[in-house]
This record gives C-alpha cells, sequence and structure tokens, in this order.
C-alpha cells in the first residue's frame, strides 16, 4: 500500500494493491466514487481484486479521531430507529462539534470508512455488494479470502487477514450482529447476518489450526420464481408445468443436493406455486427460505449456550407445527430426530417439503431410514417426489440442473418421471403416461387422460407467456399463477389471443418442447400429442 511517508496511524484494512504487471480481465463499478472490482491475471493466476480509495496519512488522523469521538458520543437509543439512519446523523454532528474541516483531506471518504468499519460489515463488506459473488471465505490467517464468483467460480481476492486481533474482532463482530455467540468456549457459530446472508464461522485456534475462519454465503433478498429456473436452465417448461400441477394436489417432496447446489433456492421457487390462501409453516436453524405468501409462518430453532434445557430443536418446532393446522409444514434442511416428527405428520395427511444432503434419491432414503433420523421404511410411502439438483459444468462453465425427478412408491420403488441428459444439456421425459402421482389427481379431480394433458399444456401456456413477456418476479408469478386458479379459462383465453397477435403458434411450440424431451429408446404415448 503506498503512502507519502509512514504514518502513525493504521490503515483500515482493505485489498492489497494492484501489482504493476497484470492484465485487466474484466472490470466495474460497485459503489459509485468508492469501490471497484478487478479481475486480473497475474502470473497465470486470476485474482478477484477489490479496489477501494485510500486514505493519506491526515485523513488517516482524522478517521481515527471521529472513530474515537463517536465511541465517546454514542448512546444506545431507547426507542427503535434506522441504525444507519441515526448513525449517519451521529456521524455528521461529530463532525460539526468537533470542527472538522475539509482543509485537503476528502471527508466522503473517511465517512465511508467509519461507516463500514463501525455500522457495516467492515472489510467483507464491498465483497457482499457484488451480485455476481455467492459465497465469501476466509480459511485463516495471511491466507487469501476467497470468493466463489459466477462467472470466474473459485477465485482469491486481494484481501488478507495478517493479524490475528483484527481477524479475531471482525469474526466476533459478525457473529454478534447476527445475534450469535462465539468465543473459545463455543467455538463455532452458525447464524443469518442483517440481510439474511448465511454465516458460519470457527474461532482461534480451538478447532481450526490456521486460525479464525468464515463463510458466508449471500443470501437472494428477492427470492428466485419458477421462471427464473427456467432461464438459468434449471428446469425446463415441462418439469416446471408437472411440478406446479403437483404442488397445487399438497405433494410431499424432498429436495437432493450437495451444498451449494441450488437446495434451499429451488424449494423458494417452488414454494411460489402454492395457492395464496395455503398455510405455510416453515422451520429452519438458520432462515433462509423466503417467499412472498401471505399464510405463511416462519419458526427458527434456538440455541441456549448456558441452559441446554432451554434450547428449542427442530424436533419441538415440528411437534408444536402439528397444532398449528399448516398445509404444508416446510423444514428448511433435515438431519436428524426431525425427520421422525415430519413423517408422523405426513402420514396424517399434511403437506410437507424439505430439503436434504445426499446424493441422489436412493442415498437420501438410506439417511432417513438409518440413525439418527429413525424413520421406519413404511413410513417412506408418504413421501412422493424426490428432486436432485446439481452443480454441473456445461459449455466450460458451471451452472445448477435438477438431475432427475423421481416419483417415490416406497422405500425400494422409484419412479423416474424426468432426468437432465448431460450430453446434450436437456431434459428427457422418461414415464409421463405411467406417472402414479399425476394418475392420483386424476381421481381426485376427476380428469381423464385428454383433460389432464389439456390441464398440463395450459399451464405449460402460462408459464411460456410468463417468461415471453418478461414477467419472472416472485410476486408477479405468483399473482399470475393465482390468477389461473381463479378464472383459469379467462387466462388462458387472454394469453392466446396474446399470442395470435403476436402470430406466434403456441400449440406447435409446445408440441415440439414435448417431441425434443422424448427418449427415442422409450415407447411414450402421451395422450394429445400423437
Amino acid at each position: 500500500m503506498k503512502k507519502e511517508k509512514k504514518s502513525v496511524y493504521e490503515h483500515p484494512l482493505c485489498g492489497e494493491s494492484l501489482p504493476e504487471e497484470c492484465i485487466v480481465i474484466n472490470e466495474y463499478t460497485l459503489k459509485e466514487n468508492f469501490i471497484y472490482a478487478k479481475i486480473i491475471e497475474h502470473n497465470k493466476i486470476r485474482f478477484y481484486y477489490l479496489i477501494e480509495p485510500i486514505l493519506t496519512n491526515n485523513e488517516l488522523a482524522v478517521y481515527h479521531d471521529v472513530i474515537t469521538a463517536l465511541e465517546y458520543e454514542i448512546n444506545v437509543p431507547r426507542e427503535y430507529v434506522n441504525p444507519i439512519e441515526y448513525f449517519d446523523a451521529l456521524l455528521n454532528k461529530v463532525i460539526k462539534i468537533y470542527g472538522i474541516r475539509n482543509k485537503g483531506i476528502d471527508l466522503e471518504k473517511i465517512k465511508y470508512y467509519v461507516r463500514r468499519d463501525m455500522v457495516g460489515l467492515g472489510p467483507l463488506e464491498p465483497l457482499l455488494l457484488d451480485p455476481n459473488i455467492e459465497d465469501i471465505s476466509i480459511n485463516g490467517l495471511n491466507k487469501y479470502v476467497y470468493v466463489w464468483h459466477r462467472v470466474y467460480e473459485n477465485i482469491p481476492t486481494n484481501l488478507i487477514f495478517r493479524d490475528e486481533k483484527t481477524l479475531d474482532n471482525n469474526i466476533t463482530r459478525l457473529v454478534h450482529i447476527s445475534n450469535r455467540h462465539i468465543s473459545s468456549a463455543n467455538p463455532i457459530a452458525d447464524a443469518a447476518l442483517p440481510g439474511g446472508h448465511r454465516l458460519n464461522a470457527t474461532f482461534r485456534r480451538e478447532v481450526s489450526p490456521d486460525g479464525s475462519s468464515i463463510t458466508i454465503r449471500k443470501f437472494k433478498e428477492i427470492p428466485i420464481s419458477i421462471i427464473e429456473l427456467i432461464r438459468y436452465g434449471t428446469i425446463n417448461y415441462l418439469i416446471a408445468a408437472y411440478l406446479w400441477l403437483l404442488m397445487e394436489n399438497r405433494i410431499t417432496s424432498v429436495v437432493i443436493g450437495s451444498t451449494g447446489s441450488g437446495k434451499t433456492t429451488t424449494l423458494n421457487a417452488l414454494l411460489s406455486l402454492l395457492p395464496a390462501n395455503m398455510k405455510i409453516v416453515t422451520i429452519e436453524e438458520v432462515k433462509e427460505i423466503n417467499i412472498d405468501h401471505e399464510n405463511w409462518l416462519p419458526l427458527l430453532v434456538r440455541f441456549s449456550y448456558i441452559d441446554k434445557s432451554a434450547s428449542v430443536s427442530a424436533f419441538k418446532l415440528v411437534k408444536a407445527a402439528m397444532r398449528m393446522r399448516p398445509d404444508l409444514l416446510v423444514i428448511g434442511e433435515v438431519r436428524g430426530e426431525e425427520a421422525y416428527a415430519l413423517f408422523q405428520a405426513l402420514s396424517t395427511g399434511h403437506g410437507g417439503m424439505f430439503t436434504m444432503h445426499a446424493e441422489d434419491a436412493n442415498s437420501a432414503i438410506q439417511r432417513l431410514i438409518s440413525k439418527p433420523m429413525n424413520v421406519a421404511p413404511a413410513y417412506i410411502q408418504f413421501l412422493d417426489l424426490a428432486l436432485v439438483v446439481r452443480r454441473v459444468t456445461v459449455n466450460n462453465k458451471t451452472v445448477r440442473r435438477l438431475i432427475n425427478v423421481d416419483e417415490i412408491i416406497d422405500a425400494n420403488t422409484r419412479s423416474r418421471m424426468f432426468e437432465w441428459n448431460a450430453r446434450d444439456d436437456r431434459f428427457v421425459i422418461k414415464k409421463l403416461q405411467k406417472s402414479v402421482k399425476l394418475q392420483k389427481i386424476m381421481q381426485i379431480q376427476s380428469y381423464d387422460a385428454d383433460k389432464l394433458m389439456n390441464e398440463f399444456t395450459n399451464r405449460i401456456k402460462v408459464l411460456y407467456w410468463l417468461n415471453s413477456n418478461n414477467i419472472n418476479s416472485f410476486r408477479e408469478v405468483s399473482q399470475v399463477l393465482q390468477r389461473y386458479r381463479i378464472t383459469p379459462q379467462e387466462l388462458i383465453t387472454m394469453i392466446d389471443n396474446d399470442f395470435k397477435s403476436k402470430n406466434i403458434d403456441i400449440d406447435n411450440i409446445i408440441k415440439k418442447m414435448f417431441d425434443d424431451s422424448q427418449d427415442n429408446s422409450l415407447d411414450l404415448k402421451v395422450p394429445g400429442f400423437k
């Protein structure tokens, strides 16, 4: 870091200076006049460089004076206030009281660092501002902070924590503002930062020999809709229509995948397919489920670090939720005894959804019937659907795909409905005409095969119309789906007329969707699509 001369004040931690000989691959602005991101190549290695303003010696002196003054002046207000607005007003007051004038200093740079370090998330805040970053990892002292970038994947940054006290203080602060506790006695914390970002931290060298560590998984404040999943290629129209039809009939399902595969994102999108009047109760350790649904009650596990009996486990919450008469009970992630309680609920006719860490449906069911979940094999029949999502590479890019959709018959029998073909990145229909779950809906709704396929294609029309008209926000999509439930024929007529006015042959497009999705090795006789 270049300075005019050695300063007696320590500069706020920021990324190291750009090397003189490097190739800039990409650059973009994160905060006008203050934060920039550069993707560079140096010594044949790609780096993510954060460019923040550098304070001069005079500005450093003022920065430390302002910090000291704020620590003296600040009082916790007795009533609720907006913390950012309250802090900004106090910051301006301190600058005025202490007579700080613009004499060769840039007050805006000083304010930026004061806000960042006192009410922001410190040196990591600029990384959280970048919409291209999904994960942030500090793996210990004297190591590059790594990020997962949507374009460049895992890539080191120019941010390094070289002082152990600075690292410990930053991690302690992040955990505390997440309303959790971390210390040598409790060296592991799992929490959610303001804004919902998932945080996992270890403290000092109690369990991590290289020093304190932290992993932040960024949370999308506006949930992804089913239309966005289609746009990303995670699913296609046929799968979306199939899931929409099942979700409205209170299907029970599990979303399976590894860490970072997109399980919670997929779960969020599927919940947008539910009727607005359906009561949803969600249970999580850290709040990640985020849906625009009026009749929704989120519940969170409570940890007690002093009296373990005061903790409220997921198992207790599932039992409590059963008395709340939910139409759908959702568990963010099943990993213990709460699975047994959940399947007891499913056996009584409640709808249910959950996620699990597993490779496929077989391994997920093995986990369910083994300790510590201990779900009786006979209860597996109450689970209708298993969806496997995975992070895969397509055309040298990392993407997420719904690898397969299986209907669960019992603990030993599954019927594959859809499967992703890695060779040409397409989804294949396996046994749509033999779907046990669709046949069940036919009985409940008194549909014959042609009427079911008509319903199926109408839903594809709605989804295609939403996408073609750039209606993809969670709220807007939910409103249109709700309209279809109330006045389906009116909406379909409007959509048909819109397609006709634009010379779009939607029926032929849908027929082609089915043709392209069929596996030539299978004898698929889909009614209505000869």
